[in-house]
């Protein structure tokens, strides 16, 4: 379980990074997750803000498949990482 949610959080943070580098969907991400820039640096690493980055990727099936296309994963591996971080919410 503990590695699961290691590899969850390290999948989070290179949807991050792949977020912040691009420059139209850096801003839409920051208004709804309501973190500023640094607050976000600051905050990167915990579970609660990673889950966030997957909760916002998973809105647009677009993102997830640039995302997993540029990440060289499979298109179901943001979902499956998702479920292993805080606040996941089971599929029935």
């Amino acid at each position: 379980m503990q590695r699961e949610q290691e590899n969850a959080e390290t999948l989070a943070l290179q949807a991050l990074g792949w977020i912040a580098a691009n420059d139209e969907l850096l801003p839409v991400f920051l208004g709804a997750s309501g973190l500023r820039p640094d607050e976000l640096g600051r905050r990167a690493g915990e579970p609660e803000v990673l889950a966030s980055v997957l909760d916002f990727l998973l809105m647009d099936d677009a993102w997830v498949i640039a995302f997993c296309d540029a990440a060289g994963l499979g298109y179901d591996r943001p979902r499956q990482a998702r479920h292993a971080l805080p606040g996941a919410t089971p599929d029935w």
